[in-house]
């Protein structure tokens, strides 16, 4: 009698525990999903000039305001150095760098 009270504590607390864990974990997800962090991948820091050039949706070599979004957006007359409306790969890569901790504001 004595082994199965045993066993039942056993199962109810391993079963309890995992059910907490499993919570905790299902929290920690939504919240991470409600920063927008799953959209970033494993990628840290600031996409590659592949993965930007990705959005060249008529694959021109060449970036238009119709085609990029976010901080991209927000700078593309900062980096389109010519001023021809289009972004090409090099003046992407020698484009100034935004101010770490800012978000874009096109005012570098």
């Amino acid at each position: 009698m004595k082994s199965l009270l045993f066993i039942a504590i056993v199962a109810t607390l391993t079963f309890g525990c995992k059910s907490q864990q499993n919570q905790i974990d299902d929290s920690v997800e939504q919240k991470s999903a409600e920063r927008g962090d799953r959209n970033r991948g494993d990628r840290k820091g600031p996409p590659s000039i592949g993965e930007v050039f990705k959005m060249d949706a008529n694959n021109d070599a060449k970036l238009s305001k119709a085609e990029v979004e976010g901080p991209l957006a927000r700078r593309f007359d900062v980096i389109d150095i010519n001023s021809d409306g289009f972004i090409t790969r090099e003046e992407f890569e020698n484009a100034p760098k935004p101010k770490r901790g800012g978000r874009g504001s096109g005012n570098n």
